[in-house]
């Protein structure tokens, strides 16, 4: 290979549903630099998705094959001819245990680096879903010669504890550009007045796709018994997924259809953190999860469910409350807190290592290694 072209790297992503981890790929993706490393990008599904046009911009390439939910044969192998064809060298999947398809393909393929990226954990209450990653666990590691993960958390649930402690799982924390999500009091009021939410009106906030792991369901609970308290208060949902329409529902059956905005998918989320004045996050697991991280950056006061990693600890304005309290308890600890930005959030940040430019330089020196 000429050493003045970049090393090309194939980021295996899924489908695209404005979830955290393409988020994760795409801050990297935007900030490295791209005449050394270059990403190439393979999506689940055939319809046009919301960064195809920026990837390109930036000089990469999309394939599009058969999702894995269709036919996980033709979806293995498409994957395997784009990489054999095109002669990667280094696939980075990062669909959790379900790399164990696009890692097959490479090894197949003969991709030299096959990286094992895992951005979540499991819990069993999630039945199918719990079932089929605890099956594919082990085999996503057999396909896979390099190991990554966003947390600790994340990679003792993916590789056990003795391969964490061997030193072979690499931790890529979930890092941002601080500055671009830093509290702006002007893109405040013009978002609010955009919104029609007064300036005095308490706005929560969630971003999160609608699925089981995020606990929307007890999310909607909590804010009844706020908005019960306290009348002028409003709640902001960022986000699209399967059970948008069941939570729809539930906010029609307590009457609060004004008082709950449903976003849907957005690509201003770093300027609508400033319309917030708390950040909530009840999810049942995560991994390290990039929003939390998002959310710190702007100063908000966050309450986040205890069975999220700890590791997400990265500013004073952080609160970690025990899933299995009621929706009361949670939002008395609300209510009863000094809702105040942290002027403090950048620096907080970059000390625990959350600055995108931090990482990357990171990347770089492991994807050249």
């Amino acid at each position: 290979m000429n050493q003045e072209e970049p090393i090309r790297v194939l980021q295996i992503i899924g489908f695209v549903c404005g979830g955290g981890v393409e988020s994760v790929i795409m801050n990297y993706y935007r900030n490295i630099d791209r005449k050394k490393i270059q990403f190439d990008f393979v999506i689940d599904g055939y319809e046009k998705t919301s960064i195809e046009d920026e990837i390109i911009s930036l000089g990469g390439k999309v394939y599009k094959v058969e999702p894995y939910t269709k036919n996980i044969f033709e979806n293995i192998y498409q994957v395997y001819r784009i990489i054999k064809s095109n002669n990667y060298k280094i696939v980075h999947s990062n669909m959790n245990t379900l790399s164990v398809f696009s890692l097959f393909a490479a090894w197949l393929a003969g991709a030299k680096v096959r990286i094992l990226h895992n951005h979540s954990t499991a819990i069993k209450n999630e039945k199918v879903r719990s079932i089929i990653k605890y099956i594919l666990r082990p085999f996503a590691v057999l396909f896979a010669n390099k190991y990554m993960a966003c947390s600790k958390l994340a990679g003792e649930w993916m590789y056990g504890k003795k391969k964490m402690q061997s030193g072979k799982v690499k931790i890529l924390n979930n890092a941002i550009d601080v500055n671009a999500f830093a509290y702006n009091e002007n893109l405040r009021k013009k978002m609010r007045a955009d919104l029609n939410i007064s300036n005095n009106t308490l706005v929560i906030g969630h971003v999160g796709r609608f699925m089981y792991q995020k606990n929307h369901d007890f999310l909607i609970d909590i804010f009844k018994d706020i908005h019960e308290k306290k009348e002028n208060s409003l709640l902001l949902l960022i986000g699209e997924g399967p059970l948008r329409k069941i939570i729809e529902e539930k906010v029609k059956s307590y009457d609060l259809q004004n008082n709950v905005k449903f976003l849907g998918l957005r690509k201003d989320v770093r300027n609508l953190y400033n319309v917030m004045d708390i950040f909530i996050l009840p999810s049942w697991y995560e991994g390290l999860p990039v929003v939390s991280v998002e959310a710190q950056a702007n100063g908000l006061l966050c309450f986040v469910s205890d069975r999220v990693s700890n590791e997400c600890n990265i500013s004073s304005s952080i609160n970690f409350i025990n899933i299995d309290k009621g929706a009361k308890f949670w939002s008395e600890k609300i209510l009863n807190s000094r809702i105040v930005r942290n002027k403090n959030a950048k620096q907080e940040l970059i000390i625990n290592n959350f600055e995108i430019k931090n990482v990357i330089s990171k990347l770089i020196t492991f994807y050249k290694k």
